[in-house]
């Protein structure tokens, strides 16, 4: 199985020019922890960076400066960690523990957004695989 089956297609995003009060009521509203920070291209939409609601409270609350003055792009990560929608789930499990990242952007080929993975999606993946493993030995004995 791929990552590009286990994703999800529903990815709530922004761009870097966005004012950081409307991203962090933005994922307040969707009931989302981060956005994936996006250039609109000719292709479609490429990731560039992602920020999190921990990113708001370290960069911004933490440092007491005015979030109505700071923009997406101002806070996010200076880098973004993105996966091919051809990547396998232990691929991409490998890629989030080197990182130390819990959500991972999934790109088509071209590099536009196609979905984006998280840790709690692969998971629950792999757990049901086990589920699966355990059924068969016991249907073995």
């Amino acid at each position: 199985m791929n990552v590009g089956e286990v994703c999800s297609r529903v990815v709530v995003f922004g761009e870097r020019s966005m004012p950081l009060t409307e991203a962090a009521r933005l994922m307040r509203d969707q009931h989302v922890g981060s956005l994936v920070v996006i250039d609109e291209t000719g292709a479609g939409r490429v990731p560039v960076g992602m920020i999190t609601d921990r990113d708001i409270v370290v960069a911004v609350v933490a440092k007491d400066l005015d979030p109505r003055t700071i923009t997406v792009g101002d806070a996010m990560g200076p880098e973004i960690t993105t996966a091919r929608e051809t990547d396998s789930e232990f691929d991409v499990l490998r890629l989030m523990r080197r990182r130390g990242i819990r959500r991972v952007p999934v790109v088509a080929a071209n590099g536009t957004l196609v979905g984006l993975v998280t840790l709690d999606d692969l998971l629950g993946l792999l757990a049901d695989e086990l589920g699966n493993l355990a059924r068969a030995v016991e249907a073995e004995q």
